[in-house]
């Protein structure tokens, strides 16, 4: 009975912790301007494994955009535009300049040959930072659905309410027992 109660304390503590974390993780999500930051860094989903076995396919990665695009260094993880709206993480291979500005020839860590096209400097997002959190970005995404916030707020809103409920009415009977007992 006391391995029951408690795993039932840790089972608590855990919902307790992790709907703390997600509703932090969703208000930051839902209520910031930009994409969600941590120590400066903004955190961006990969969804391809092209960068694998360094940044997993899922991964929620640092990004510094506060950066001189035009002195990025061969062997660092940028993020860049390669057309509107379709955001790339490859490793700078080769630095080039040429008329029209600064190019960066990049390249898959998981491909096999560079990219097609070099990237010029005014397309650079940001350079990759030491956040690699891997496999965390399926829970951001998800986090941030309709299903999501149902999900990983009100479910274990309602469980732990209902918890909470349980020891209340647990407590209060076993007061009245103690009445009664006394009384006798």
């Amino acid at each position: 009975m006391k391995a029951i109660k408690w795993i039932g304390k840790v089972v608590n503590v855990f919902l307790i912790v992790a709907l703390v974390f997600t509703s932090i993780l969703v208000f930051t999500n839902l209520s910031s301007d930009g994409p969600p930051q941590i120590f400066g860094q903004e955190l961006k989903v990969v969804y391809s494994g092209s960068m694998e076995p360094e940044i997993k396919t899922g991964a929620v990665i640092g990004i510094n955009p506060n950066i001189d695009k035009n002195s990025i260094k061969v062997g660092e993880v940028i993020m860049f535009q390669s057309e509107p709206g379709v955001y790339v993480t490859h490793r700078v291979m080769d630095v080039t300049q040429n008329d029209s500005g600064v190019l960066y020839t990049t390249k898959g860590d998981n491909n096999e040959s560079a990219d097609i096209n070099p990237v010029q400097a005014e397309n650079v997002y940001g350079v990759h930072s030491s956040i690699n959190i891997p496999f965390v970005g399926y829970m951001m995404d998800y986090a941030n659905s309709s299903m999501g916030v149902a999900t990983l707020l009100i479910i274990p809103g309602i469980i732990l309410l209902l918890s909470s409920i349980k020891s209340i009415y647990q407590a209060i009977r076993l007061r009245k027992e103690d009445v009664q007992s006394d009384s006798i």
